[in-house]
């Protein structure tokens, strides 16, 4: 056999004696994948998704006051389409006059009604005054004739005299009486008159105060901008959706140049949220674009997430760049970066694994051989894991279990320390 042959034999002969010799615990599975032990930048982050709203818009209304009229809940008729520019005085929305109309047209009534009460009594507070004048008159002058008579009975007899006497202080008394009772009749009519006066002046404004809700149930824009359907707890506003005289946002005019992402956080790591915090912002609509931001507001109480038992606490992050684009209701992603790490060596989660409660290994390839490597394991993320000893940048792991080691004793980071 020639050497040309013979070498090359030998050598692969070689390896495959070194192979099973030294590297019999190496993986051959299928699909165990091995990855280097990188070195960098280090993200601890929260990700969430979101939705932009403006910071700052102004709130196009239904009409004010509606309760004080008892209509509580009007249908809203007709919308222009959603982001519509808008100049200021353009015809925006209009709702159902239904409810106003009915309202007005029972007051109206009431108002009539309230008008002829006020000339009814106004005709008899008349005729009674002047009857209560035409009798003071008539009882002043039979007091006058009777002091007349009085005055001759002077030559009469004291019996005659005296009886004179006592007809004249009677007349004169009812006189008085009467007088009395005049004014205090004045003032009960005076008093009629303001009451009815005052009902009747209360449904004129009540029906005033209809005419102006029903002027303003077709609304128009109180500036310029961009129209955004608003949102509340039924849902958007749109031509059919109900106005609440509690809540009457028929639309907002957003402002487009200050932004912010609406995401909430779970209870879980809102503790690790703080105001200030950077936050790296993507939109689903536009994939290339990539917008910063900073944490502005924490909810300090927990909302329940629907369909789930789940608490979650509303996040506001302002968006930093202006941009044409931007648009109320686009889902975004956000990163919150909680801490960041320079120069640090890390794995991914995968190539983690634990024994009892504090010890944590990786499969280590070194070479022919796998071993399990005990690490200590600093800040995580969602992707990858600080790895403060144990490792370094030369290293190799396995992402998953080596099935044919793993019954094998763990190498301790103190007996690595003192081989070093």
């Amino acid at each position: 056999m020639s050497k040309k042959i013979i070498i090359p034999l030998a050598f692969t002969i070689l390896a495959i004696s070194i192979y099973f010799l030294f590297g019999k615990n190496a993986s051959t599975e299928e699909g165990n994948i091995l990855v280097e032990v990188e070195k960098g930048e280090f993200l601890v982050d929260i990700n969430t998704t979101g939705e932009l709203e403006a910071k700052n818009s102004v709130k196009i209304l239904g009409p004010s006051g509606m309760r004080r009229y008892q209509i509580y809940e009007v249908p809203l008729l007709e919308i222009i389409d959603d982001g519509t520019f808008v100049k200021k005085g353009q015809f925006v929305a209009s709702l159902d006059q239904s409810p106003v109309t009915t309202k007005m047209q029972d007051v109206q009534i009431e108002v009539q009604q309230n008008e002829s009460k006020y000339t009814q009594t106004k005709l008899d507070t008349t005729l009674q005054m002047k009857e209560a004048r035409n009798q003071l008159i008539n009882l002043k002058y039979t007091a006058e004739q009777m002091k007349f008579e009085f005055e001759q009975s002077q030559y009469e007899p004291p019996a005659v005299i005296k009886n004179k006497q006592i007809e004249y202080e009677k007349a004169q008394r009812a006189f008085t009486q009467a007088e009395e009772n005049l004014i205090i009749k004045k003032q009960q009519n005076i008093a009629k008159m303001q009451e009815v006066a005052g009902s009747l002046k209360k449904k004129q404004l009540e029906f005033e105060g209809l005419q102006r809700i029903a002027s303003e149930f077709t609304i128009y824009a109180p500036e310029d901008g961009m129209l955004t359907y608003h949102k509340n707890w039924r849902g958007v506003v749109k031509a059919g959706s109900q106005i609440s005289s509690w809540d009457p946002v028929v639309a907002t005019l957003p402002d487009l140049t200050k932004m912010i992402s609406k995401t909430y956080v779970n209870e879980v790591d809102i503790r690790n949220i703080k105001k200030g915090q950077i936050v790296e912002v993507g939109l689903d609509a536009f994939p290339e674009k990539k917008l910063t931001g900073k944490v502005i507001n924490v909810a300090n109480v927990g909302e329940q997430k629907k369909n789930s038992d789940a608490k979650v606490f509303l996040v506001n992050v302002e968006i930093n760049e202006i941009d044409n684009v931007l648009r109320p209701a686009m889902t975004t992603s956000n990163q919150i970066i909680i801490n960041s790490f320079q120069e640090v060596v890390n794995v991914p989660l995968e190539c983690l694994h634990t024994q009892g409660d504090s010890l944590t290994y990786v499969y280590k390839s070194t070479g022919f051989n796998v071993v399990k490597q005990e690490v200590k394991v600093g800040a995580t993320n969602a992707t990858n894991a600080v790895i403060e000893s144990g490792l370094t940048i030369q290293d190799k792991v396995y992402l998953s279990a080596v099935k044919s080691v793993e019954k094998d004793e763990i190498t301790l980071l103190e007996s690595l320390l003192s081989e070093k």
